[in-house]
């Protein structure tokens, strides 16, 4: 009897600890980059929907903060801490020779750190207006291979392709566009973000953290 209870004792400590070791080792999400989810669907993706894996992005606000919650969950499904097959890394699925321009050189220490990320990919879309500021000009308002062109579309897309792709596929009126490795396209990156007001971002140059 001793015995069992010995054994039924040890089980259950086994049992408790293993249910909060993972949580030693996560890093925690400060509240204020938290996003309260406002409404869900379970119902299949349609093709204008930001989905990832199959769920259907909680509605946001359609200013700078709705479009970042947007961009991170079509990456990650707002995951921090996801590394891909390609090994892009962290909420918006950053690689190696951004992170460089940005003056991000430390990869592991960059994956643990939310508000790193989240400054990351503000000057990122800073920079990316600042190249593609003419293009925004030109080009915002007009249709393109029946797509109305948004300056939160460009962005996207240069998001996913690198504003040199989005100003070929611009200045081609939409005949040059490219993937990326799973097959998005730049038009589907237009499409998708298009209406959020980033009016509050500034172009910037050569911003750095």
């Amino acid at each position: 009897m001793k015995k069992w209870i010995l054994v039924s004792g040890s089980l259950v400590s086994i049992f408790i600890l293993s249910g909060f070791g993972y949580l030693n080792f996560k890093v925690k999400v400060p509240e204020f980059l938290k996003v309260q989810e406002i409404e869900s669907s379970s119902a299949p993706c349609q093709e204008h929907e930001v989905c990832y894996l199959g769920r259907i992005m909680p509605k946001t606000t359609n200013n700078f903060i709705g479009f970042r919650e947007a961009i991170g969950f079509k990456e990650s499904g707002g995951n921090y801490f996801r590394v891909n097959t390609f090994g892009y890394l962290g909420k918006y699925q950053f690689g190696k020779n951004t992170l460089s321009l940005m003056g991000v050189y430390n990869r592991t220490e960059f994956l643990k750190n939310p508000e790193l990320q989240e400054k990351v990919f503000q000057i990122n879309i800073a920079r990316n207006k600042w190249i593609l500021r003419r293009d925004i000009q030109w080009f915002v308002g007009e249709q393109m291979q029946g797509l109305e062109i948004t300056e939160s579309g460009i962005l996207a897309a240069a998001h996913l392709a690198g504003a040199g792709n989005v100003k070929r596929y611009l200045r081609s009126y939409g005949k040059v566009d490219v993937k990326d490795s799973y097959g998005t396209s730049i038009a589907d990156y237009m499409k998708r973000f298009t209406g959020y007001d980033i009016s509050n971002i500034k172009a910037k140059r050569r911003p750095k953290i």
